[in-house]
């Protein structure tokens, strides 16, 4: 089988491209070619003994689509994107790369004719206030953000070209995947990883919010395996309708602190420090706080129980175990 990842350099493609080489197959067939793109060339993964193509290119830019489908994946996971907040700060710069670069990508897939399982990253910021207490997956499409209205003009595309059997797509939205390990990125949602990353390893962190704020995490570990559930996902399973939003925890920020108090301590909590920021509140204040994914769930996704889950995954996972005192 042959996998091409898009995002593959990025933090959630990093952590599926390892995952992939670990497992050594996908819905049972070995996988025996990776391909990996990103705007920066991604890491060679250690143990992969099959063909493995790695390049730094942008979708969007003329001939790297075609480029990127040219050996004929049979699955593609696309992942590659600009975040929210720089999404809403650099209009041209969002377009052009979720939506432009996502409609080339689409588009070669037609012209190539490898009808390739097409998994395809999408966000709860396709949906917009006012909100029902509960947000179930046909509720309407009204994003309040440029990044937003690029993912949903996304779902569109993707579910438009798999009717018209070019691929056979599926469109995950996934929450705020959290806590992202490494450094802060310009996603509006960043403070959420930030409030937890930061006082685990011994940091301060900023909090632009009020901590009433509520929103659904689901950890990198969780975003993972949704992607591979997905992928094995079949068009009589989904029907008509294959963008779904996927499950996760939905907490206030006050829970959140509370959940980091007591899996790590007082000490390591009194490290955030309140600092509002007003263009994040504007972005988050549109976003969708509790999502009804039964239908995810009734297809086989999973995510943490609690927020506590999602802490303890983080200290597991990126510190091997250790908070810093």
């Amino acid at each position: 089988m042959h996998i091409l990842v898009t995002g593959a350099a990025g933090m959630i493609g990093r952590k599926l491209t390892a995952r992939l080489v670990r497992d050594g197959q996908l819905n049972g067939q070995k996988i025996d070619r990776l391909t990996l793109i990103d705007v920066v060339a991604p890491e060679k993964p250690s143990g992969f003994t099959g063909t493995l193509d790695l390049s730094a290119s942008d979708l969007s830019s003329p001939g790297a689509a075609a480029k990127a489908v040219a050996g004929g994946p049979g699955v593609i996971f696309h992942l590659a994107g600009v975040v929210s907040g720089e999404a809403e700060t650099d209009l041209e710069k969002g377009y052009r790369v979720n939506l432009d670069g996502t409609r080339a990508l689409l588009e070669e897939i037609r012209a190539a004719d490898c009808k390739p399982k097409v998994v395809f990253t999408s966000s709860i910021a396709v949906f917009g206030a006012p909100f029902p207490s509960s947000i179930p997956d046909d509720f309407h499409l009204t994003p309040l953000t440029s990044y937003g209205t690029q993912k949903a003009i996304c779902e569109l595309l993707l579910a438009d070209y798999t009717r018209r059997g070019f691929l056979d797509g599926v469109g995950i939205r996934l929450p705020t995947i959290c806590v992202r390990p490494g450094k802060p990125n310009k996603a509006a949602s960043g403070f959420f990883s930030g409030i937890i990353r930061e006082p685990l390893a011994g940091q301060q962190a900023l909090l632009p919010v009020a901590e009433t704020v509520r929103h659904t995490h689901a950890s990198p570990r969780a975003a993972v395996g949704f992607l591979l559930h997905a992928a094995g996902l079949t068009r009589q399973q989904l029907g008509g309708r294959i963008n779904l939003s996927m499950p996760g925890v939905s907490c206030t920020v006050g829970e959140q602190i509370e959940a980091l108090r007591r899996v790590a301590g007082s000490k390591v909590a009194a490290r955030i420090r309140r600092e509002p920021d007003e263009l994040v509140q504007r972005i988050v204040s549109g976003w969708a706080e509790r999502l009804d994914a039964g239908r995810a769930r009734d297809l086989g996704f999973k995510a943490e129980d609690s927020f506590d889950d999602i802490v303890r995954a983080h200290i597991e996972d990126e510190l091997d175990g250790k908070i810093a005192n």
